[in-house]
């Protein structure tokens, strides 16, 4: 197994992508602490791997809240001793109709992009106290490139968490953590989206696309398996999209 004996925490677990995450990390022989702001979907998740056999629980997690993140890494070790891997996944979409929203440039820094940082604050020392991890960052096409359907502040959000992975990648290397970021493209609408919801919308958005398909959530979450695993040892600060060659263009 790709990811036996190791501790995982994966945020945004109740749905999408970072449930398809902690699925394929459990099942590759990962402990899994899934987090969420939902948190009866996210119990769910986390009962039906223990119910396949694997080990994981859930622990409610707003990724604005410095206490949670601390209550949440404190929990892993306590658990299991150790954190090993970190997918920072819980995010927002940005697709709102008013571009000039001020509410929504804050919400978009807040969750998308301070999320991120909130997460790696707390982990990496521990991380550090283990020799090492893997940490992951969600960011997103709309990190490389401007788009008419969404809101300027989830593209800044995005990037920033790009940079961010950089950032951290090459700070933290001497302690063998390594950090990467993942791309998404097109992905099955988010329960926040709005514009990118609409049928209309979407099908000029997957029209761009050069495979001319939406992606899978499993298509990210292997792409996380991956970066998260030891066959990355050797990568880190890097971008990898998920985004059937929107980015080739």
């Amino acid at each position: 197994m790709r990811l036996q004996d190791k501790t995982a925490i994966v945020t945004g677990a109740a749905s999408g992508m970072g449930a398809s995450t902690a699925r394929i990390f459990a099942a590759e022989g990962a402990r899994v602490l899934l987090t969420d702001v939902l948190e009866d979907e996210g119990a769910a998740v986390a009962a039906e791997i223990t119910g396949a056999g694997g080990e994981a629980r859930f622990q409610r997690l707003d990724v604005t809240s410095e206490a949670d993140w601390d209550s949440a890494v404190a929990a892993a070790l306590a658990a299991w001793g150790r954190i090993d891997i970190l997918i920072n996944n819980a995010g927002i979409s940005g697709s709102h109709p008013d571009r000039l929203n001020v509410d929504t440039w804050d919400a978009q820094m807040n969750i998308n992009a301070k999320g991120v940082f909130l997460g790696m604050r707390p982990v990496i020392p521990a991380m550090q106290g283990a020799g090492g991890g893997a940490i992951v960052n969600i960011s997103s096409i709309s990190g490389f490139v401007g788009q008419d359907y969404v809101h300027m502040g989830y593209n800044a959000a995005k990037g920033a968490i790009r940079l961010a992975t950089k950032s951290a990648a090459v700070q933290y290397a001497p302690d063998g953590i390594r950090v990467n970021s993942v791309h998404p493209g097109i992905m099955p609408p988010m329960r926040t989206s709005k514009l990118t919801a609409d049928p209309e919308i979407r099908a000029k958005m997957i029209a761009a696309i050069p495979m001319a398909r939406e992606g899978g959530v499993e298509e990210v979450a292997y792409a996380n398996l991956f970066l998260a695993s030891d066959e990355a040892s050797y990568i880190t600060g890097i971008e990898v999209p998920v985004d059937g060659g929107y980015l080739a263009l």
